[in-house]
């Protein structure tokens, strides 16, 4: 009976850790994309691709299919935003459709 617990928590400790890892890995690629889509000369849409390359090589390309980014402007600085949906793993890498959602900002370059 003890065994039977042990091994339900420990289970539990590491689907605990792969969402963690999933999550921090699709905060990292929002963050990169919308750094990259910032960068003068590129544009946003270099950004998101950017994004679903670092998630579709890290993660897979099931986790990297809903990414949208966005230009907007913030205390009047324009500003790069990477939205990305995916899936929250709740039994190894099978989860919830939609049940993360994270985005990256980045100040954009302006060229003078």
């Amino acid at each position: 009976m003890v065994a039977g617990l042990l091994v339900v928590l420990t289970l539990g400790v590491l689907q605990l850790g792969l969402a963690l890892h999933v999550r921090n890995t699709v905060i990292d690629a929002a963050a990169e994309g919308a750094r990259y889509g910032a960068l003068a000369g590129n544009t946003i849409a270099d950004g998101a691709a950017r994004t679903r390359d670092l998630i579709g090589t890290a993660l897979g390309p099931d986790y990297a299919r809903d990414v949208t980014a966005t230009r907007t402007d913030e205390s009047g600085i324009p500003v790069a935003e990477v939205t990305v949906r995916t899936p929250l793993p709740l039994l190894g890498l099978i989860g919830i459709g939609d049940g993360l959602e994270v985005s990256g900002h980045a100040a954009v370059e302006v060229v003078r």
